[in-house]
């Protein structure tokens, strides 16, 4: 790392730019002589946007290229929001900072209709997640779900040109880019239950550039990030590293972490659920139990399924 200077890799959609801009104006309000520069990158998730995340690899395809950046020295920092960030890290990198997280939920977005429960028979409704597809699906069996891709500001563009009657999208991207008026409804746990890390930015670096750590520290918030670990833990378990229907959100309480956990079929005929305590500081072995609950009522069939159907 220079020593006065941090380069900040960000894909180039408005949200992920926003989001690294951010984290600038974070890092130059705790140390007001670094400099930070915003370095955007073109990724494969973000060049492949006609073709379903699962059929082309999932979510990895966002970071790949800004990992690289840094890896090559031609980048300091990554920013990534969590809930798009693989589970498992390349050597010579670290997650080393979890950030305060936002609103977690996902919301509902509608021209027409101020609810999913208002939708009528047969609508439209545009999503990128087979976790929402699952989970809609479950609620709302008659709706008709379309694969839906593209930054916040397409996929908003695609509802007032009428191709849906309603979309979802996180919570957080909306509010980040100042979209919070479009949001009919938020769709709360434990009913609907978010992305793992949803609405939480990480920070991901090299592993042995020391000074950067240290600066970064101050950013971390501790809560957020043994939440976001127990979630991570459980999709590890779950070998959910492709874009699968899969949800996880924990919350803090009295010292406990609360984590509920969900394995869904697409078509929303299935959905399993766990819900567990742990204590706080052992957010991964909560996450273990968890995903190993999933499994014995059933989610590895689900999830070999899913698997099967992407390749």
């Amino acid at each position: 790392m220079h020593s006065t200077i941090v380069r900040i890799a960000t894909r180039q959609s408005p949200l992920a730019m926003q989001q690294a801009e951010f984290i600038k104006q974070q890092l130059q309000k705790l140390y007001p002589t670094l400099q930070v520069e915003l370095k955007g990158f073109s990724t494969e998730g973000d060049r492949f946007l006609a073709t379903p995340l699962a059929k082309i690899g999932g979510k990895g395809l966002f970071v790949k290229e800004l990992e690289q950046a840094m890896l090559n020295h031609e980048a300091d920092i990554a920013v990534h929001s969590m809930k798009d960030m693989p589970v498992e890290i390349p050597p010579g990198l670290t997650l080393k900072t979890i950030c305060e997280r936002h609103d977690p939920r996902d919301a509902f977005v509608s021209n027409q209709f101020n609810s999913l429960q208002e939708l009528p028979k047969h609508a439209v409704v545009g999503t990128s997640s087979l976790r929402r597809k699952c989970q809609v699906l479950a609620v709302r069996p008659d709706l008709r779900v379309v694969n839906l891709r593209g930054n916040v500001n397409t996929r908003l563009r695609k509802l007032d040109e009428g191709e849906f009657d309603a979309i979802i999208l996180a919570a957080a991207g909306l509010k980040r880019l100042d979209f919070a008026k479009r949001i009919k409804q938020l769709l709360k746990p434990p009913e609907f239950l978010p992305a793992v890390g949803q609405g939480a930015l990480g920070i991901e670096c090299r592993s042995d550039d020391a000074a950067l750590h240290q600066l970064l520290e101050k950013l971390a918030h501790d809560e957020t990030t043994q939440c976001v670990l127990a979630e991570r833990a459980m999709n590890l378990y779950l070998h959910g590293g492709c874009q699968v229907p899969i949800a996880g959100y924990a919350t803090i309480d009295a010292g406990q972490i609360c984590l509920q956990g969900l394995v869904g079929r697409p078509d929303g005929g299935l959905v399993l659920r766990s819900k567990m305590l742990g204590p706080v500081n052992h957010p991964e072995e909560l996450g273990r139990r968890v995903a190993e609950d999933l499994l014995a009522q059933g989610a590895q069939q689900i999830l070999a399924e899913v698997y099967d159907t992407a390749s």
